[in-house]
């Protein structure tokens, strides 16, 4: 397993930490409120949430996954908030690392344009060791898949890209495509009973599998 310096880590953690491109050269609207960078990184964590974008509680806390969703998640992995937030354990990367605001229909918008293209290519080459990433929304499985050399199709949804889950089981690193865990997705879940039955108990093997001390 390739692994780079903390140094160099900490050095392009503490720049996105400090970013405030969005609120002051944005590409577009201005961000509603104050940056508050959110990720948990470090050299060893072998497993990888990749998610969306910050909701309004995470950006009050600065905690990712801390609010309904997060406990959801934390359920599908099967791990307590303990292990989650072991951040030599488990690494937490979204794709937009501020807190978009929201929508006229009161969701969150997406994320933040300036992120990706700024900083997710420089990190991701200092965290090498990623043995399984879990690929949260379509925003994430868009730029891991590419990333990784397996490109998805334009039009395809997050409900057929889930449904391919298998096909992603040997790649290296393994990816597991994942709805978000939003109340908002309660009704995909009931219509979809092969992701309780089929994915997560597999998504479980493979986290207990990487948090093994």
């Amino acid at each position: 397993m390739r692994r780079v310096s903390g140094r160099k880590l900490d050095e392009i953690t503490a720049r996105i930490r400090a970013c405030r491109v969005c609120a002051e050269t944005p590409e577009g609207v201005k961000l509603p409120h104050e940056p508050r960078p959110v990720l948990r990184v470090s050299p060893t964590a072998r497993l990888l949430l990749a998610s969306q974008a910050p909701g309004n509680l995470v950006n009050l806390t600065g905690v990712p996954f801390n609010d309904p969703s997060g406990d959801r998640l934390r359920d599908w992995m099967g791990v307590d908030r303990e292990t989650f937030y072991d951040v030599s354990r488990i690494a937490i990367v979204p794709m937009g690392f501020c807190f978009p605001g929201y929508d006229s229909a009161g969701g969150d918008l997406p994320p933040r344009p300036e992120c990706r293209p700024r900083w997710h290519d420089a990190l991701f080459a200092a965290l090498p060791q990623f043995e399984t990433i879990v690929a949260i929304g379509r925003y994430a499985q868009d730029y891991h898949f590419a990333r990784l050399g397996h490109a998805l199709p334009r039009g395809a949804s997050v409900s057929q890209i889930v449904a391919r889950w298998r096909e992603f089981a040997n790649a290296k690193p393994l990816i597991f495509p994942l709805p978000h865990p939003s109340w908002r997705n309660i009704g995909w879940l009931k219509r979809n009973p092969w992701f309780e039955a089929e994915v997560l108990p597999a998504l479980r093997v493979e986290v207990a599998r990487l948090i093994k001390t």
